[in-house]
C-alpha cells in the first residue's frame, strides 16, 4: 500500500514537472521573440528604452532557460539558478546604463512612435506571459524570479509609452535617456529581489536540513 502511494506520489510530481516544463518553454520562446523585436527596433528608433527592454527581454528569457533547467531538480540546485537569474539582471542593467551615458553625450533624436508601439505589444505579450506563469502553484524561487522579471516589463512598457509621447512632444530625446536610467534601475532592483527570494529559499533549506 505505502508503495502504491508513493508512486502515486511520484506520478504527480512527473505531471507537475511536465506542466512546469511546458510553462517555461512557452514564456521563454516569447521573450526571445520580444528581445531580437526590442533591440532589432530599438537600434532602428535609436531608442535607449527599446534596446534595455530588449535586453531585459533576453535577460527574461535567460531566467526562463535557467528555470527550465532546475526544473524537478535538487532544491539548492534551483536556489543557484535563481542567482545566477539575479546577478545576470544585475549585469545588463549596468550595461544599459553604459549605454545611456555614452548616448547623452550625443546622439539622434528617437522614434516616438515606434517606442509606443514595440510598448504595447510588448505590454500585451507580458501579459500572456503572466498568466502562464500563474497556471504553476508551489513556492519555487525560480517561478518567483520568472514572475518579478515579467512584472518588471509591464512597468517598463507603461513607461516607454509615456516616453514616447514625450519625445514626440518635446522633440528630445532627453524622456528615453532618462527612462534607460529608469529600466536599469528597475532591472537592478528585480536582480536585487531576486538574490533575496534565493537567500531565503537557502536559508529555508539549511533550516529543514539540520533538523
Amino acid at each position: 500500500m505505502a508503495e502504491n502511494d508513493e508512486n502515486d506520489e511520484l506520478g504527480g510530481l512527473d505531471v507537475g514537472n511536465a506542466a512546469d516544463r511546458k510553462i517555461l518553454r512557452s514564456v521563454l520562446l516569447i521573450n526571445l521573440g520580444q528581445s531580437a523585436a526590442g533591440i532589432g527596433l530599438g537600434i532602428w528608433a535609436a531608442s535607449t528604452a527599446l534596446m534595455g527592454a530588449g535586453l531585459d527581454n533576453l535577460a527574461d528569457a535567460s531566467v526562463y532557460a535557467v528555470s527550465l533547467y532546475a526544473v524537478g531538480r535538487a532544491a539548492m540546485v534551483k536556489v543557484r539558478a535563481a542567482r545566477l537569474s539575479g546577478f545576470l539582471l544585475i549585469g545588463l542593467a549596468v550595461l544599459l546604463l553604459v549605454e545611456v551615458m555614452r548616448r547623452f553625450a550625443g546622439g539622434e533624436e528617437p522614434v516616438g512612435t515606434a517606442m509606443m508601439a514595440m510598448a504595447a505589444a510588448n505590454a500585451a505579450l507580458n501579459l500572456v506571459c503572466l498568466r502562464l506563469l500563474r497556471r504553476h502553484r508551489g513556492e519555487d524561487v525560480n517561478f518567483k524570479a520568472s514572475a518579478i522579471f515579467t512584472s518588471n516589463d509591464s512597468i517598463v512598457n507603461a513607461t516607454i509609452v509615456l516616453s514616447g509621447a514625450l519625445v514626440m512632444w518635446l522633440g528630445s530625446n532627453v524622456p528615453d535617456l532618462v527612462l534607460g536610467v529608469v529600466v536599469a534601475a528597475i532591472a537592478a532592483n528585480g536582480g536585487r529581489e531576486i538574490l533575496r527570494e534565493a537567500s531565503k529559499s537557502a536559508q529555508h533549506e539549511a533550516s529543514t536540513g539540520a533538523r
